[in-house]
């Protein structure tokens, strides 16, 4: 029996949707959307990264980070401050790290209802096989 990758495909992509709009709802009580805090965890785990890093690491083109960066910053979120040349350094402010804990609490929460449908065997299983998907081993 051949399996149906196009279906494989398409289920993949209705998990990410469904996560995504759910991360994006709930993120919302806490003020920001899902990409603001994905650039928040990002900058968090990259302080002083360039915007072309923190572009790379959430899956954006460098002009839509930089639009998104100037907004987080408009926010009181993130600092932006020279580096070497024309690079800009992002940090977290005080507002950005309180953002980002309560973010954390709410995808904890969210995470742990999607999820629900998998025990701990199948959430290990799904994470080993989309790593080999994703890290090519």
């Amino acid at each position: 029996m051949t399996t149906d990758l196009e279906g494989l495909g398409q289920a993949i992509k209705r998990a990410q949707y469904r996560n995504h709009r759910t991360m994006d709802t709930a993120l919302r009580d806490v003020g920001v959307s899902l990409v603001q805090w994905d650039a928040l965890r990002a900058v968090d785990r990259m302080p002083g990264a360039s915007g072309h890093e923190l572009a790379v690491a959430t899956f954006q083109s460098d002009q839509a980070f930089g639009t998104l960066a100037t907004r987080l910053v408009e926010r009181g979120l993130v600092t932006r401050t020279a580096g070497h040349g024309r690079r800009l350094e992002h940090a977290l402010t005080d507002a950005g790290r309180e953002a980002l804990r309560a973010g954390h609490a709410v995808a904890a929460t969210v995470l742990d209802d999607l999820f629900a449908p998998l025990d701990e065997r199948r959430r290990s299983d799904l994470l080993d096989t989309l790593r080999l998907l994703t890290d090519g081993g």
